[in-house]
C-alpha cells in the first residue's frame, strides 16, 4: 500500500507557475484525503523557465525520489517535450542504475522517455496518468474511470486488468479557476476495437506516446535528440522487443494523418513490427483522426496476421486507465479485457 508519494517534474515545469496553483491545490488535497504524505522533489516547483534550462535538476529529482526510502510512488507532474535531455545526467556514470529500486513510477506523454530509461535499468513502470492531468482534474472529483485505476494502484501496487470506459470526454480547452467544479461533455465509448489479427495475444507491454518516440529518430523538434538517444541506446533492440506488445498513443497535438503515417514508417524501419506479438493503441484526443489512424496502422504495418487493438482508454484522451509495463499481459478483444500477471 502506498503511503508516500513523490512528485517530480521531469519535463515541463508548469506546476510551479502561479496560474495553475488552484489545480495543484486541488490535486494535493485529493492525495491527502487518501491519507498520503506528499513530497514535491527539490526542483519540481521551480517553474517552466528554470526547468527548461536545467535538465540536470530534473534528473537529480528523479534520483532523489528513488533514493528516498520513505517514497513508495513517484508521480510525474505532467509530460512535455524534452525529457530526452535527462539522458546524460542519468546514464553517463550509471547514475540511474545505481539509484533505482522497485517503486511505483507513474506518468505518460513525454514521460515515455523516462519509461524507456527505467526499462533500460530493469524497472517495471506504470503508464497512463499524471498529477496535473488526472489528480488535479477540475471537476468536482476525479473522473470515475481514472480514479478507479489510480486507487487500485495505491492499494495494491499493481493493476489486475483493464476494461473499456463506458464514456469518453471532450478535452478541456480552459483551465482557469472559473472551471473548478465544472464537468466535461461526455460521449458513449465503443470499447476495444480489433482491426486485424487474432483477438487474443500475449506479451509484456512497452511503448507510449508515438510523438515522443518519433523524437528518438527525428530531429524536427530538437537538433540533438537523435544524437543523445543513440549515444545512450534509449530505444530497445529488436531482440528486446521480441514477443512484446507495443503500445502507441498520440499526443494532444493531434498529429495529422500524414504525420502519423510518417511516424509509423520511422518505427517500421527498426523492424519492431516483425518481432512484437501485437499492437494496442490509445483513443486519440477528442477522437480526432480515429479512422485515419486505424487505416494508417493497417497499411504501414502491412502484416494482416499481426493483431492490432485500438481505442484503449490510455494516453491523451480522457478518461485514462493505467497500464503496467514489463508485466505479463493477455489482451482479449472478445472479452474486452487486458489482464496482467506479475511474476511471483
Amino acid at each position: 500500500m502506498v503511503k508516500t508519494v513523490a512528485i517530480v517534474s521531469l519535463s515541463n515545469g508548469v506546476i510551479g507557475e502561479s496560474f495553475v496553483r488552484h489545480e495543484v491545490e486541488l490535486g494535493l488535497n485529493r492525495l491527502k484525503k487518501y491519507g498520503l504524505k506528499v513530497k514535491f522533489m527539490e526542483h519540481a516547483l521551480r517553474g517552466i523557465d528554470y526547468l527548461k534550462t536545467h535538465p540536470e535538476a530534473r534528473a537529480a529529482d528523479l534520483i532523489q525520489a528513488f533514493q528516498d526510502p520513505e517514497v513508495d510512488m513517484i508521480l510525474c507532474a505532467i509530460g512535455g517535450d524534452d525529457t530526452y535531455r535527462l539522458l546524460p545526467y542519468l546514464f553517463e556514470q550509471d547514475e540511474l542504475k545505481n539509484a533505482v529500486s522497485e517503486k511505483i513510477f507513474l506518468g505518460f506523454s513525454d514521460t515515455t522517455m523516462n519509461h524507456l530509461m527505467l526499462h533500460k535499468v530493469g524497472i517495471t513502470t506504470f503508464y497512463g496518468q499524471s498529477f496535473l492531468s488526472d489528480i488535479c482534474e477540475l471537476g468536482r472529483e476525479m473522473l470515475p474511470y481514472t480514479r478507479h485505476y489510480f486507487e487500485e494502484l495505491l492499494k495494491n501496487g499493481m493493476i489486475s486488468e483493464i476494461r473499456p470506459s463506458d464514456v469518453w470526454y471532450d478535452e478541456r480547452t480552459c483551465f482557469d479557476e472559473s472551471q473548478v467544479g465544472t464537468s466535461m461533455p461526455s460521449h458513449e465509448n465503443k470499447g476495444f476495437e480489433l482491426i486485424q489479427g487474432e483477438p487474443v495475444f500475449y506479451g509484456k507491454i512497452l511503448g507510449g506516446c508515438i510523438d515522443s518516440i518519433y523524437d528518438i529518430f527525428n530531429n524536427e523538434r530538437y537538433s540533438d535528440s537523435i544524437e543523445l538517444c543513440e549515444k545512450y541506446h534509449l530505444f530497445p533492440s529488436s531482440a528486446d522487443w521480441k514477443g512484446r506488445i507495443l503500445l502507441l498513443e498520440t499526443s494532444e497535438e493531434k498529429p495529422a494523418p500524414e504525420k502519423y503515417r510518417k511516424m509509423l514508417l520511422e518505427l517500421k524501419k527498426t523492424g519492431i513490427f516483425q518481432v512484437v506479438s501485437g499492437v494496442i493503441t490509445g483513443k486519440p484526443a477528442d477522437e480526432v483522426y480515429h479512422s485515419e489512424y486505424k487505416q494508417a496502422l493497417v497499411e504501414v504495418i502491412d502484416n494482416p496476421s499481426l493483431p492490432i487493438v485500438c481505442n484503449i482508454n490510455i494516453g491523451h484522451a480522457a478518461p485514462r486507465c493505467i497500464i503496467p509495463f514489463g508485466v505479463h499481459a493477455v489482451v482479449d478483444a472478445n472479452a474486452q479485457t487486458i489482464r496482467f500477471y506479475p511474476e511471483r
